[in-house]
């Protein structure tokens, strides 16, 4: 599958990701609020985790490989020259309307409505640095 041109790019993302790949559809999609408070960062980082994943998919021949796998980590050093982190570190109260506090056993987290929904229906959720399950604690008003 040859590459005639590169991706379109979108600024229409909401929330706490900063970008994702439509690969099929041929787009990149990225935050506005996390571009205007990150900028370098952006250019840096996001843009090219985004395009490693654009890159892989053509040039594997649109093949369904892990998203973050072996051919995207080899895209990310050899090409870019970066570390292939898979997340990112941006402050994301501005980008998210994340009301719902819940709470481990080192930290609290901010979730959406969908998610605080999910957890209402069975789901459950762990915090990614002590791997305690995370528990709904409302705020109390003072």
């Amino acid at each position: 599958m040859p590459i005639a041109s590169g991706p379109n790019g979108v600024f229409n993302l909401r929330g706490a990701s900063a970008g994702q790949a439509h690969l099929g559809r041929g787009g990149l999609r990225f935050n506005p609020v996390l571009l205007s408070e990150n900028r370098t960062a952006f250019f840096e980082e996001i843009i090219p985790h985004e395009m490693a994943h654009w890159l892989v998919f053509h040039l594997h021949n649109g093949a369904r490989l892990k998203p973050h796998g072996r051919e995207w980590k080899t895209v990310m050093r050899d090409l870019f020259g970066l570390a292939p982190n898979v997340t990112h570190q941006f402050d994301i109260q501005k980008a998210q309307s994340a009301p719902y506090r819940y709470q481990c056993d080192c930290q609290f987290h901010r979730f959406t409505a969908r998610r605080h929904t999910l957890v209402a229906n069975g789901r459950r959720y762990r915090c990614r640095h002590c791997a305690k399950t995370l528990v709904y604690r409302p705020e109390v008003a003072s």
